[in-house]
């Protein structure tokens, strides 16, 4: 038997693994469009149709994330929705692993993968922030962001192991999901989601075999019935309030410009395009996919700095911090490459290229625990119950709408202008360091409950309780009314009784 800590970790590590799904599919394309077996087997596609192959997955992606997602969350629950993603990722490995030779067939196969992870991506945030306590919920959430760089891991390093069937093995790992589908089934479904519908008692059985303490199962309890009867008395629908309410619009921005942000600080276009990149510098394809390959094993360890630093620094100083080291990384890194010489066919010197890995290396490691892993806790915790799925859904397709215009458009700019593009990174991490001072609060401990407050909205769980008491009062005056009521056809009836009593005497 677990016990009640580490079943709670358990839960949550089997729903996080759901995003190593979204870090190999994402790394996928990038491993495999340096083999030269799948450039001939695709008939050496080029740069247009090369975007096309990605903008398929990204727009997949938005179009199951942003019309199919929230409603099977919502409907019949987190874990569903993640189930049924999977389902569809598997259907999709076949159909990019064994198309025929012509490349609609692989993009229809990439789309298919992009409307499996839209569906399940967005109930996984979602998920691990209901069920963990709000003390260790930045901590736990950072390892959704830390798995990524796993499945990273895994699609380079499957990548790196050439042969006539390279690209094949990349994409036939996507089965995957199969495992997730196993394990799926021994995790509690989100209490709160439970409370939403209605089943106390399951919610309180799920409670129970994650919390240690009585004490703190039955606040949680109260809090949540609390927050969810004030939610469905005063802002009743789950897409209106994202607009109506000017609180959850104010967050809902907020979390657009995170997650547009974080595709924007260079990382999308590093891990949809590192290959080419690369190209820049380095000849040897072997040699690119080595470093592509150690920069998802080092992926791994850099984001393990947001388990001990979110919940103890806070979400802020992550952000701040990892903005200002991502600007600087890519002012150097273009500095070195488009400041030096080109030797014949473009090469550049050892030298550079090593400086130029340890730079890109250097962006990494402020980006996987900062703007990597922050986004997703940070957009996971913020919304209400009410409308939690669907802004998360929102938020989360926009870092593929933002990656769908780069997607198409960087691989035109990289050819054309080289290292330079890195200087557009350098400005755009400098305005993200400047939006997050000024606009983004704290929410580090902060429970569920009692979010609305950093945004000007009410204690959701302090209304309900009001409710509550309010409706006890009310209940009170309307029990006094009915028995002075009562009183008074009484008495009116004695005083009937009596008057006929003197009329017969």
């Amino acid at each position: 038997m677990l016990s009640k800590n580490a079943y709670l970790w358990y839960s949550c590590m089997v729903i996080a693994n759901t995003m190593i799904l979204y870090g190999y599919d994402s790394s996928t394309f990038n491993a495999v469009q340096g083999s030269k077996n799948w450039q001939k087997y695709f008939h050496e596609p080029d740069p247009n149709v090369i975007g096309s192959v990605n903008t398929a997955y990204t727009v997949g992606g938005i179009v199951a994330g942003l019309f199919f997602s929230a409603p099977i969350s919502d409907r019949w629950g987190r874990k569903i929705a993640i189930i049924v993603g999977c389902l569809v990722v598997i259907i999709a490995t076949f159909v990019s692993t064994f198309t025929p030779r012509h490349i609609g067939g692989y993009i229809g196969g990439r789309a298919l993968v992009g409307i499996g992870q839209g569906i399940a991506l967005p109930a996984g945030p979602v998920y691990i922030s209901e069920l963990a306590p709000s003390t260790t919920r930045g901590k736990i959430m950072s390892f959704w962001q830390m798995n990524f760089s796993v499945g990273s891991f895994m699609a380079y390093w499957s990548a790196a192991r050439l042969g006539d069937w390279d690209w094949k093995t990349v994409m036939i790992c996507h089965i995957a999901p199969v495992l997730i589908i196993a394990n799926i089934w021994h995790v509690p479904e989100s209490p709160r989601w439970l409370v939403q519908k209605d089943r106390t008692e399951d919610a309180l059985a799920a409670l129970q075999r994650l919390r240690d303490s009585p004490e703190d199962i039955e606040f949680e309890m109260q809090e949540m019935h609390h927050a969810m009867a004030f939610e469905k008395e005063a802002i009743s629908g789950a897409y209106m309030p994202l607009w109506t309410d000017k609180t959850v619009r104010y967050r809902l921005m907020l979390a657009i410009v995170l997650n547009v942000g974080q595709q924007l600080t260079g990382q999308g276009s590093l891990n949809n395009y590192s290959t080419i990149i690369y190209k820049k510098v380095f000849s040897d394809n072997s040699q690119i996919q080595l470093i592509n390959a150690l920069n998802g094993t080092f992926g791994i360890l850099f984001t393990l700095n947001a388990t001990w630093t979110v919940d103890r620094f806070g979400r802020r100083f992550l952000f701040l911090v990892g903005a200002a080291g991502m600007a600087v990384s890519m002012l150097v890194a273009a500095a070195v490459v488009t400041e030096t010489p080109e030797y014949a066919g473009g090469a550049k010197s050892r030298s550079v290229g090593i400086t130029t890995v340890f730079l890109m290396f250097l962006f990494a490691f402020f980006f996987k625990p900062s703007w990597g892993a922050v986004t997703w806790i940070w957009i996971g915790e913020v919304f209400s119950m009410n409308v939690r799925s669907q802004a998360v859904a929102i938020s989360a397709q926009s870092q593929n709408v933002a990656n769908a215009v780069l997607q198409q458009v960087f691989p035109l700019f990289l050819a054309k202008k080289g290292f330079y593009a890195m200087y557009l990174f350098f400005g755009i991490n400098i305005v993200l360091f400047v939006f997050v001072w000024y606009m983004i609060p704290e929410t580090k401990n902060k429970t569920l409950e009692t979010m609305d407050v950093l945004f000007g909205g009410v204690n959701h769980a302090d209304k309900g309780v009001m409710m509550e008491e309010d409706g006890k009062v009310q209940e009170l005056t309307e029990n006094i009314e009915l028995v002075e009521s009562r009183k008074s056809h009484d008495a009116e009836q004695i005083k009937q009784a009596g008057a006929t009593k003197e009329i017969k005497v």
